[in-house]
């Protein structure tokens, strides 16, 4: 999985990145103004520490609302 940038803006990572979504902790709703009706955030552990747009950090883990995560495509044909 990929974490991306919003389509308006830069952020909120610093960069986008690989990651993986820790399924010990289940996704739960996204309470804010502006969620999407029926968004979720999920605990996301990064495969390297990594920096929110405003600088602060580093962070290993983090919870991430459902539109800023991309699925990795598996283009092996086995």
């Amino acid at each position: 999985m990929t974490v991306i940038h919003g389509q308006t803006w830069a952020g909120p990572w610093l960069a986008e990145f690989p990651a993986t979504i820790d399924w010990f902790l289940p996704p739960e709703p996204v309470q804010h103004d502006q969620a999407r009706p029926g968004e979720l955030k999920y605990w996301v552990t990064f495969d390297r520490p990594q920096y929110q747009a405003d600088g602060s950090g580093p962070y290993r883990k983090a919870q991430i609302w459902d539109r800023f995560l991309k699925p990795q495509v598996d283009l092996s044909t086995s």
